[in-house]
């Protein structure tokens, strides 16, 4: 992120900025500095009619999440929400192109029934939707949302409260299907709220919002529900869900399985998964294409890799000492290295916000996004890290950083041996620690246990709003819910805050640019590139793969006849 947030260790996180109308080649003109040729989705899109009923897919995945709870800090994992979009109710839903509509399944209509003097949407209901303990979902559901992410009670361990924090308040309307929500300031991306919904029952209490999801799924509401949990083998498994009032899932059952990344591709070569993210790995990407019977499918995605640095490090507490260590790194050289060998274009990624292909896109990097290590010298000079030999050293400490990469995924390793050898030449020492890859966000980058971590962070169609908790500075200097670099201004929360607030796209994207030039000048993430996904996929399954902006609708999902 996730943009609605998410995360992913080896391949990404749901948090990163993407925006709400771009266009690919695919679907129309590309964005500017977009390269040429590149596809909105490759899913093997296919009627239903087309697909078989029945059948296990075996779905490989990096990570055994522990939080279930999207919305809680530490269940914002693109791992959960792979499962989880499978399990539980969004309203709206977005195609490849980012444009936005009404999940029919769950939501009849939603529009701005008032503008002044307050905004009001109004929400109307599919009375047809029901949690799966039978009980309807209505209007309360919304409202019990909005308290438990309206950031105003900090027992809460939310993600973010964007958009939740600018409504005055949610209502019952002409029924129980009718929801009214009137927002205290304007809030241009309202449709990325309530996504995922959450029953009223586990978003009542900080109890229950903090542990009703904690190695369990107590409830869904989709075409699949929750049978059970492996621990030994790390493997989910959610089975068709027959009291779905919608179109009947294809497939029987998604058996997740966890594993770490080099095993994943292992497995799928094996033929033991029939579909797995791959990730910006070239051998990876080889060795799914060599496998027989399969095919790597490859678009655009809202997505982008990046080094987050730890603005609250003692070592990096210094703004002038980010600065000198991005510098100091040659981000063209690690691009290079990382996209090597997938048939991808290599073009760095000069926005926080919107992705090289996105509408609102600005090169907004300036010198700080330019490699130069003798500007890098002369700021670490200045801020007292004098060198020492080989390395610098100021009252008596040495600037030595951890890197810290989740074990098993080859891509990071490469990144900080590149990285640890750019650094070397600026007198800094960059240590890489390998950490398990379940614990990799859990133990280290949400608790600021690092110094400087690579990941990705994975978009959603609304670039302002699932970006903001990433950058928004704490309000009390020590909460910082999703922004793991700890580093912000309120100058950076004006901005964003402006754009948020505009409902014009133009202005939007106006404010959103301001706000991203104040974050390259603060340094709390170093874009590297917009990531291609890369999915393994059998070349037997239909309306799976790598999806872009589109949201998968899991009971189409299946094996064509």
């Amino acid at each position: 992120m996730k943009r609605a947030c998410v995360l992913v260790a080896a391949v990404a996180l749901v948090l990163a900025g993407c925006g709400g109308s771009r266009q690919t080649a695919q679907g129309g003109e590309a964005g500017p500095g977009a390269p040429p040729s590149l596809k909105a989705f490759d899913i093997n899109l296919q009627p239903r009619d087309k697909v078989k009923d029945g059948g296990t897919l075996r779905w490989g995945i990096n990570e055994f999440p522990t939080q279930w709870n999207r919305n809680h800090i530490d269940g914002n994992l693109a791992v959960a929400a792979q499962v989880s979009n499978a399990l539980l109710p969004s309203p709206f839903r977005s195609n490849e192109k980012a444009e936005i509509s009404p999940d029919p399944d769950y939501l009849v209509d939603a529009k701005i029934t008032d503008q002044e003097p307050k905004q009001v949407i109004t929400y109307t209901l599919n009375p047809k939707a029901k949690w799966s303990d039978g009980k309807p979902i209505t209007w309360e559901d919304y409202q019990a949302q909005w308290k438990a992410l309206n950031g105003k009670n900090p027992d809460f361990h939310i993600v973010t409260s964007t958009g939740y924090q600018d409504i005055e308040s949610v209502e019952k309307g002409k029924d129980d299907y009718e929801v009214k929500v009137t927002f205290a300031r304007p809030f241009g991306d309202w449709k990325s709220l309530f996504a995922p919904l959450l029953p009223a029952s586990t978003n009542s209490s900080p109890d229950s919002f903090n542990n009703s999801w904690l190695n369990k799924i107590p409830v869904t509401a989709g075409p699949f529900k929750f049978k059970s949990f492996d621990q030994t083998a790390k493997t989910i498994t959610i089975v068709r869900d027959d009291t779905w009032w919608g179109d009947r899932a294809k497939l029987d059952q998604i058996i997740y399985r966890a594993s770490e990344q080099d095993s994943l591709i292992s497995a799928f070569s094996n033929g033991e998964l029939d579909t797995t993210d791959i990730g910006p790995s070239a051998p990876d990407y080889a060795r799914a294409k060599a496998t027989q019977g399969a095919v790597v499918r490859q678009a655009a995605g809202p997505d982008f890799r990046h080094f987050t640095f730890n603005g609250e490090s003692d070592l990096l507490s210094d703004v002038k000492v980010r600065q000198a260590i991005q510098l100091g790194i040659n981000r063209q050289a690690i691009a290079q290295s990382d996209l090597q060998g997938l048939d991808w274009p290599i073009t760095l990624l000069n926005n926080h916000f919107f992705m090289n292909t996105q509408e609102g896109y600005q090169d907004n990097a300036g010198p700080l996004g330019v490699y130069n290590p003798n500007q890098a010298k002369q700021l670490l000079d200045a801020a007292g890290w004098k060198l020492s030999g080989n390395l610098r050293q100021k009252n008596g400490k040495t600037l030595e950083l951890r890197f810290v990469i989740p074990s098993g995924l080859q891509l990071s390793k490469s990144e900080g041996e590149l990285a640890q050898n750019m650094l070397a030449q600026i007198g800094v020492k960059l240590d890489i620690q390998a950490v398990p890859n379940d614990d990799f966000f859990s133990k280290y980058v949400i608790p600021g246990n690092f110094d400087i971590a690579p990941f990705a962070y994975i978009g959603t169609p609304f670039p302002i709003s699932s970006s903001f908790g990433i950058y928004a500075n704490s309000p009390n200097g020590k909460t910082w819910n999703a922004n793991f670099g700890r580093t912000g201004s309120q100058a950076i929360d004006d901005a964003m805050n402006k754009a948020g607030q505009a409902l014009d796209p133009a202005t939007a994207h106006e404010y959103t640019n301001t706000a991203d030039k104040l974050i390259w000048q603060e340094v709390n993430v170093l874009p590297l590139y917009q990531r291609p996904q890369n999915v393994a996929v059998m070349n037997t399954l239909a309306n799976i793969g790598a999806r872009g902006f589109y949201d998968l609708r899991y009971q189409d999902i299946g094996f064509v006849k």
